[in-house]
């Protein structure tokens, strides 16, 4: 079968990407930018970074959080209205101009961590993929939330299931009162998207500097902060950087009337783990769709890094021919494996079904790209033949070229930090000496001095790919939970410290809640499914 079975069914879809990338940085400039919406203004006036008591000011500041702002509204446009050609998702990825990778190893791989501008990107619509198209009243109210804060943020995103569903809309009206209990002012853009069931929305801010941004906020929110606050933006930074994964957390904050939780990442530390899954605790969240309310080059780079490491990871995890769901529940899955909170009753266990099952459309749109540029993988359905399937949310059927030295190839091009403690499981299981081990980890841990391209499994990654199928599972599996265990626990026992009790026990009953509605709608759907076949059954008889 052909690859890349994706209809060309609009003639000028592939037109804006031979724009120049100067087009796309006269959109960022102050005098397009200031054609912005009025209702805007009042709420980013914050972003001036202006100190009202003593009217001193960094209007730099405000000046780059409207490019990271336009730069992310620019790439949801074109998500947008550029999804559905073949070219069009292949050249996301790589940024050719047309024809799918016949390489294993995709070029912009070796631009990571060379990445300063959007300029310096592969070609200027490069990952927008990363950027789901969405309800335009909703993204403005969520876009208002970071301009309320006077402290910089370069990056933001909104994420979880205060912003994508994961259950069908069931028509049901809440009262104004279930409501307020949430959000106190919740504007109808908010009621609307979250049918029914409002719900705290979580945000991600990424910062240059963790102790100055705490420190300006602190000024700002003083009530955003738990008692450790009183001991000052350095024990706060501390508390942030070196327990758990490095994010801060402050939940139940009401901004702009909505309910919000928001957590703080240094810049470096979410690049360095959507690129070498040190913790995987962010990287986990960014495998789903989330969405980027300011971006920053650097980090779109860096996801895209993280997606295709998750798209290989998952490869190696299922059999030759898989669906949609399959993939994507796999993907989704990959952060919930060493998650403490899935082994306590503190999560719905149908978490991951549900976002899958739910959001179908919005993981193809975020894998698509990738998946149409790896050599081996591709789409075996003739649901691809359909007009407009790319939106559909239709389970079709995938299937992967099992060949050891392309699967070797994977393993290989794994995140660093995941790899290496791959490659440790299996040196026990080969049983290789110490001596010849650190000479192969020497090599492959000099990654600088290498292309990325050049950059091909040997025998041992070889032997790790040809592995029966049921241990090479169970390996990644015992990996990824070392991966995630250690960093989620002591993120989740540092929720006491730096929320607050009061705080942490309403979101620990919370959570409580859910479990309990899952497993309630999991009782329901056996005994509707036993319903059926008792049904069955007896008209048989």
């Amino acid at each position: 079968m052909a690859r890349g079975p994706i209809p060309l069914l609009i003639k000028g879809r592939l037109a804006p990407r031979f724009q120049s990338q100067s087009i796309i940085w006269d959109r960022l400039s102050p005098a397009y930018l200031s054609r912005g919406r009025a209702t805007s203004s009042a709420f980013r006036t914050f972003a001036t970074g202006r100190d009202n008591q003593n009217g001193t000011g960094n209007s730099n500041e405000a000046k780059e959080g409207a490019e990271q702002e336009a730069a992310a509204d620019q790439a949801t446009r074109t998500s947008e209205s550029d999804t559905k050609s073949h070219q069009s998702v292949v050249s996301e990825a790589t940024g050719s101009s047309g024809s799918s990778s016949s390489q294993e190893t995709l070029e912009w791989e070796s631009k990571v961590g060379k990445i300063e501008t959007f300029a310096d990107l592969p070609h200027a619509n490069f990952g927008v993929n990363q950027h789901i198209p969405f309800n335009a009243e909703f993204k403005e109210v969520l876009k208002q939330v970071p301009w309320a804060f006077r402290a910089p943020i370069r990056y933001a995103f909104a994420y979880g299931s205060g912003v994508f569903p994961q259950s069908k809309s069931s028509g049901r009206v809440p009262t104004d009162e279930e409501i307020r209990a949430i959000h106190p002012k919740a504007p109808l853009a908010v009621q609307r998207a979250q049918d029914g069931t409002p719900k705290m929305i979580d945000f991600i801010f990424g910062v240059s500097h963790t102790q100055h941004w705490h420190s300006l906020n602190m000024k700002q929110h003083r009530d955003h902060y738990s008692a450790l606050a009183s001991l000052g933006s350095g024990a706060v930074s501390y508390v942030q950087d070196h327990m758990g994964a490095g994010v801060y957390f402050n939940p139940y904050i009401v901004v702009n009337g909505i309910l919000v939780k928001y957590g703080v990442v240094q810049l470096s530390t979410l690049e360095k783990d959507l690129t070498t899954w040190d913790t995987m605790y962010l990287a986990g969240r960014l495998h789903k769709p989330v969405k980027i309310l300011r971006d920053d080059a650097r980090i779109r780079v860096a996801n895209q890094m993280n997606l295709i490491s998750a798209l290989r990871t998952a490869l190696l995890l299922l059999p030759p021919k898989f669906t949609e769901e399959e993939l994507y529940g796999t993907i989704a899955g990959i952060s919930y494996l060493g998650d403490p909170r899935m082994a306590l009753p503190t999560e719905n266990p149908s978490k991951v079904k549900n976002i899958v099952g739910n959001n179908m459309a919005n993981f193809r749109r975020l894998y698509l790209p990738l998946i149409e540029t790896l050599p081996n993988l591709e789409y075996n359905d003739p649901g691809c033949n359909e007009k407009d399937w790319v939106w559909g949310d239709k389970n079709l059927t995938l299937v992967q070229d099992m060949d050891p030295i392309k699967r070797g190839n994977m393993v290989r091009r794994l995140p660093k930090a995941f790899r290496s403690r791959l490659y440790f499981q299996y040196q026990k299981k080969f049983a290789i000496p110490q001596l010849e081990f650190n000479k192969m980890m020497e090599e492959s841990q000099n990654e600088d001095t290498v292309a990325f391209k050049r950059r091909e499994g040997g025998g041992f990654e070889q032997r790790i790919a040809q592995d029966s199928p049921e241990e090479l599972r169970q390996y990644i599996r015992t990996v990824i939970k070392q991966t995630i265990g250690w960093p989620a626990t002591t993120q989740s026992l540092k929720g006491p410290l730096t929320s607050g009790l009061r705080k942490s026990w309403r979101y620990l009953m919370e959570k409580f809640a859910k479990y309990r509605q899952g497993k309630a709608a999991e009782k329901e759907a056996a005994k509707a499914v036993s319903n059926d076949k008792t049904g069955e059954s007896d008209e048989k008889k």
